[in-house]
């Protein structure tokens, strides 16, 4: 057992270390000069230490308006899709509507196809209607794409709720409305949270969709913008490692933040 015991400690050191240590190396080379860099290589000991590629980072990539679009396009979406989600769940969990598990799995279709095939359709219908180079654009793609799966998760946890607690309120006079907001939503804010922070960490890191609908550097978010310090020729690495330490900032804040609600929803998912 201590064998046993010990083996598995190891092991479990070593699946740790491989998942941190990119994410220091990343650190690490942020702190060097580019000279060091140059001259020694990626993998090498730090030969110095300097906060001029954070400054540079910021400056060059103008990762202010790049963070301050990122948000635009995040909070928005999350919040939209979050709130449909939650809307289209209640109504297929709740209620008995026609050809409720048939309308559940055509939501849940959509996220089934790879995302590369439908890039180039997108991109025109989105020109066509008159949105192409618009945060608008961005923020309808990653809503129409997340719909479905956060429908699908939480119709799985409005489904088992007790059917009791909805009839009690009836019985007080609430309808679906007040049923929705005051009964269903706050029993399910441990799903809400999980899926808010995983939405939230898939929307702001996104690059694929980013440059697909958008076009001006002005209102590139983060993640493609981050493209713009990498060099023809030479690329600044180091300023490179800055500009991602800073870009995941925010994510890693919400993750701190909705930590215990996230861990708590998939607690919930687990056992149902």
């Amino acid at each position: 057992m201590v064998i046993r015991r010990t083996g598995y400690h190891v092991a479990m050191s070593i699946v740790s270390f491989l998942w941190v240590a990119p994410i220091l190396w990343v650190i690490v080379i942020s702190f060097r000069s580019f000279d060091d860099v140059a001259a020694n290589g990626l993998g090498s000991l730090p030969h110095s230490f300097t906060f001029s590629t954070y400054k540079s980072a910021w400056e060059d990539a103008d990762e202010f308006r790049a963070l301050i679009n990122s948000l635009l396009v995040t909070i928005p979406a999350v919040l939209l899709s979050l709130g449909l989600a939650s809307i289209a769940a209640y109504g297929l969990a709740r209620y008995n509507i026609p050809f409720r598990r048939t309308i559940l799995l055509l939501m849940l279709m959509g996220n089934l196809l790879p995302p590369q095939i439908l890039l180039i359709p997108i991109s025109r219908f989105v020109e066509l209607i008159g949105y192409y180079d618009t945060l608008i654009a961005l923020i309808a793609v990653h809503v129409g794409f997340g719909l479905g799966f956060y429908t699908f998760v939480l119709h799985g946890f409005m489904r088992d709720l007790p059917r009791e607690i909805q009839e009690a309120a009836t019985i007080d006079g609430a309808g679906p409305g007040r049923i929705y907001s005051s009964v269903i939503l706050p029993l399910t804010r441990p799903a809400l949270a999980a899926l808010g922070a995983l939405s939230f960490t898939w929307i702001f890191n996104d690059l694929l969709w980013s440059i697909t609908v958008i076009r001006s550097g002005e209102k590139m978010p983060v993640t493609p913008a981050l493209l713009g310090l990498q060099g023809l020729f030479v690329s600044s690495w180091n300023v490179i490692a800055a500009g991602t330490v800073i870009a995941a900032v925010p994510t890693v804040a919400v993750f701190l933040r909705f930590q215990k609600h996230f861990v708590g929803g998939l607690a919930i998912g687990a056992v149902k």
